[in-house]
Parts: structure tokens; sequence; C-alpha cells
């Protein structure tokens, strides 16, 4: 049984739509700041899961399965997975968007940029070929080519593009953050609908502070497909927030690194229904050669999943 990387790529999406507004770093060169040529991609990954039959809203007889769609019901499943509930592998997903900036407008969208060869190279480990998906847009789906997200590993983008070789980079990529929330004996949260949601991320290690947090929550309508627009995200959506994001100003990231999350009620607005909740730990990396520009991103993680159960 398998599930297709759907929340992961729409995840990757929104993250690459706000990152079109990232920032000048004055510390990089000035080759950096003045490049045309922009790179913004992400590493995402889920760890497997487990969905039990009590936590599907609705349900009785029937237990749900999954496919490219999204989650179906289907009652004809063998009897051992209304004991044992359904098991969701591991998800990895690599995005990349590849664009040549108009002028020095941050507030306009580079175009996309086709025919580039796109590598992901975890250092001291495989390397990994995108395949174009229009627009700009390379794609690495893991269940498709092998790739499995490493946490604390180093990755690095190559693209060759009209002769050129562009190259950006993030180290030490975050691992799983464990939600104790997510993690009920009960296999779920349940979830008084319209009603706020607050849950604890770890302690971080001595010395150090908590990765970004961003967070998205999905529906499952009631004949078991998944909504294609979230209910709820943090998401940056405008240049100035994103641009803050990044350059890290006083302030800007407190919302992302907060240790108490709270997801509005307007979330879950509907009684009998199935919720899932990603919440992604990541860290933040960019351009490695000058021809690159500095406000190029890199935005690497994974999620952990909750799944709400609303009454």
């Amino acid at each position: 049984m398998k599930i297709a990387p759907k929340m992961l790529r729409l995840f990757s999406f929104a993250l690459l739509v706000s990152a079109f507004a990232v920032a000048c770093d004055l510390q990089k060169t000035a080759n950096q700041i003045t490049a045309r040529t922009v790179v913004v991609a992400t590493v995402l990954s889920t760890p497997p899961v487990t969905i039990k039959p009590e936590a599907i809203a609705g349900i009785d007889a029937s237990i749900p399965s999954f496919d490219a769609g999204g989650i179906v019901f289907d009652g004809g499943l063998p009897i051992d997975f209304r004991d044992a509930g359904i098991p969701i592998p591991a998800q990895n997903v690599v995005v990349l968007f590849l664009g040549q900036r108009q002028g020095d407008n941050l507030d306009v969208a580079p175009t996309g940029l086709a025919g580039a060869q796109v590598t992901l190279q975890q250092a001291g480990g495989a390397a990994f070929r995108l395949t174009e998906s229009g627009g700009g847009n390379y794609l690495l789906s893991g269940d498709d080519a092998g790739f499995k997200y490493q946490s604390n590993a180093t990755y690095s983008f190559s693209v060759v593009s009209s002769g050129e070789t562009y190259v950006a980079e993030v180290a030490q990529v975050p691992p799983e953050e464990r939600i104790a929330a997510f993690e009920s004996s009960r296999g779920f949260i349940d979830q008084t609908a319209g009603q706020p949601l607050t849950f604890v991320r770890p302690e971080p290690a001595p010395g150090q502070r908590l990765n970004l947090g961003f967070v998205n929550v999905f529906p499952i309508d009631p004949s078991g497909n998944q909504s294609p627009m979230p209910t709820y995200t943090n998401v940056p959506t405008t240049p100035l927030q994103f641009l803050k994001l990044i350059g890290d100003a006083v302030g800007a990231q407190t919302e992302y690194r907060a240790q108490s999350v709270t997801i509005p009620g307007t979330a879950f607005p509907d009684r009998d229904r199935n919720y899932i909740i990603l919440f992604q730990s990541a860290k933040t990396g960019g351009p490695k050669s000058d021809n690159l520009f500095s406000g190029s991103a890199i935005i690497a993680g994974t999620a952990a999943v909750g799944i709400v159960k609303t009454r």
C-alpha cells in the first residue's frame, strides 16, 4: 500500500511561491547581490505513520486506502487492517525552481528557466537527478528514485543551464521533531470542531535554538478526498514576511521558533471530519557560487504528522 507525496508537493509549492521574495544578504558577494539567476528549492520528508481504524471520522465498516488522488475508502481490504490500522510509508520529495529575475523588484516573480540539468548531491553520499516538470520547476520523488532524507546531512544542488553551473547548499538538515501530542496512544487527536489546538515542541539541544517550524492543515472530505488547499498555514505569503524571515531580523522569526504552537479553531471548521497536520521543522541554506542570486534559498526539513478527528 502506498501514498503519493501529494501533501509534501503542496507544502513545497507554498514555500516556493513565498520564497520568490527572499532578501539580499549583505554578507554575500557583490556578484551574488546583482546576479540575475535565482534558485529556490525544498528538501522535505515525512516519517512513516499508521492511521488506526478508530481515527477515521464517520467510518464504521469501511477502511481507508490511499492512491495518487488522496484518501479513498475501500471496504475490501484484508481483515487485519481493521485491527492494525493503515501504515503510511515515509515520503521524500525534492522540488527546485530555477528562474531569471525581472529587474530588481522583489515583488515580481522570476521567469522559469527550462532545459536545465539539476542534480541533488548528499555530501559523502549518492547523487540524484531531478526531472523537469514545467515552468522552471524540477522534481525528485524519493518513491521513484530511491532518495531518502538523512538527518544532519548536507545537501547541495548543482544546476547546469545555458553552459553555466550554479551551486546552492543547505548544511546539517534537522532531524524529526517528535511532537508528543501527535503520538497519543489513541493514534489521533480528539478535537472539538472550531476550537484551537495547541501543541508543544521539544526542547532544543543545549546552546541551540529551535529550528523554523511551519504548519499546514489539510482536511479530508466525507467521501475521502484530501482537499487541494489547507484550512490553515503559517507559511509566509508576502514578500516582506519572507524577507524578514530569511534575513532573521530582530523578532521576525519569533512565530516560527516558538516552543508552544497554536493552530486556530478555523483550521478545524467541521464536526465529524478528519484533518492532517504537517509540522515541518526546517533549516535554510543558500547560494555557494558567485553567479547565483544572494536571495536564492534552500529549505530542508522533516515533518511530524498529526491525525485529527473532530466532534
